[in-house]
């Protein structure tokens, strides 16, 4: 094994991180919902059939992971993936597990 691999620890905790996040079966369908278009908060929390409180207490963590960003449009806040990695690891994680997200 090579020992420049563990060299870089900082892009370990990074990946890691953004595993943590995504770990969790609702921000793991936020992300894979928001892959593709963004989305209002209103919309996010009737596709998940969750309380909105829920769904803003997800959006806010995946907010503060850098890993979504809000763009405001008068009153709503729409919603987009901003983290190339945290999109890559949902196709990846969809890919290999044969089915494509919603």
């Amino acid at each position: 094994m090579d020992p420049m691999l563990f060299d870089k620890d900082q892009d370990y905790t990074r990946e890691a991180e953004i595993l943590k996040v995504l770990g969790h079966p609702i921000r793991l369908k936020i992300i894979a919902g928001l892959t593709s278009q963004s989305c209002n908060v209103k919309k996010i929390w009737e596709c998940l059939g969750l309380p909105q409180a829920t769904v803003s207490q997800h959006l806010a963590l995946l907010k503060n992971k850098g890993i979504i960003a809000g763009r405001r449009d008068g009153v709503e806040v729409y919603y987009q993936v901003v983290s190339d990695r945290a999109r890559q690891i949902v196709n990846c994680l969809f890919d290999m597990s044969g089915c494509k997200p919603d």
